[in-house]
């Protein structure tokens, strides 16, 4: 059996940090969406030992150690006396603020459950349960996030999830200056730490306007420290605020990262298309939010 899995970017729309915990945990209250862009997640029962293949355009050799998050997922959930042949294909920059780890993480296990359905002769993967949403967040604090890769609040250390409706698949431009930045020096550089949290989020918006206007009273605290141990960050945002037409600038996660928003897709690509020429040796991606809706595992051979 075999499947494939799209590992959609996490987006952090916006990321307020409300406190921090004895253990060491900062307290997050952030708004997350996923895009059409990431990564692709490949499953097969046929092979033994479980190993991991790296490709891709963002494929470095690290990522086939046996410490990466998507080991660490397989074998916790695969079956007694199964073995797997894995294959990531990797598109999102390393320590890029868009959860690329906890995305392929939650990929692998969207496609074990599906994989596992499918070994059963069941149409439906089962439901995720509470055991396995503990297994996820101690794996990685982003990983239950991304089990669903829909838009949320989502507080705490990322165990708190809550779906929020009316949020538009917005066009978005991502921008990477091709530097990674320390999440721990990030954090350290914040100069408060217990922050207020985000608006409420309205039972609905009037309008996508009003969305965007909500968004704008929003912040990512992550942002200021970010820039001053990475000041490639504010040229990233700079760019993204001298194109046309684009509604909202801000970094994602502890960057570096930045991300756009339009209201239309051919001027996101017009934008994307600017940064690229002025900024060549830059990452840059356009597409759209939204992006869980490519989530679900596809199988994609059955052998018997």
């Amino acid at each position: 059996m075999k499947v494939e899995v799209f590992a959609p970017a996490k987006i952090n729309l916006a990321l307020h940090v409300t406190g921090l915990r004895e253990d060491g945990y900062h307290l997050l209250d952030t708004l997350v969406a996923f895009a059409d862009i990431g990564d692709r997640i490949t499953i097969d029962t046929s092979a033994f030992p479980t190993s991991l293949e790296v490709t891709g355009p963002e494929a470095v050799t690290e990522l086939a150690s046996d410490r990466n998050i998507v080991l660490q997922v397989a074998e916790r959930f695969t079956r007694t006396g199964l073995s797997l042949s894995m294959q990531l294909e990797k598109n999102l920059p390393l320590a890029s603020g868009m959860g690329g780890g906890s995305a392929d993480a939650a990929a692998t296990y969207r496609g074990l459950l599906r994989l596992w359905a499918a070994v059963d002769a069941q149409d439906t993967p089962r439901d995720p349960t509470a055991e396995d949403a503990r297994a996820l967040l101690a794996i990685g604090a982003d990983v239950p996030m991304c089990v669903t890769s829909e838009p949320a609040r989502v507080r705490g250390i990322g165990e708190q999830i809550e779906p929020v409706s009316d949020l538009h698949p917005y066009p978005i431009v991502l921008v990477n200056p091709r530097v990674k930045v320390s999440t721990p020096s990030v954090f350290n550089g914040l100069a408060c730490k217990n922050n207020p949290g985000l608006d409420p989020w309205p039972a609905n918006f009037e309008n996508r306007d009003a969305v965007l206007d909500w968004l704008a009273a929003q912040r990512n605290d992550l942002e200021a420290p970010a820039i001053a141990n990475c000041p490639a960050i504010a040229d990233a945002l700079s760019a993204l605020v001298q194109t046309r037409n684009c509604r909202l600038a801000r970094m994602s996660g502890s960057g570096a990262t930045c991300f756009g928003l339009f209201d239309r897709v051919h001027k996101a690509e017009a934008a994307a298309g600017a940064i690229r020429a002025a900024y060549p040796q830059w990452w840059v991606q356009s597409g759209r939010l939204s992006g869980g809706r490519r989530a679900a595992p596809q199988l994609i051979r059955a052998t018997t």
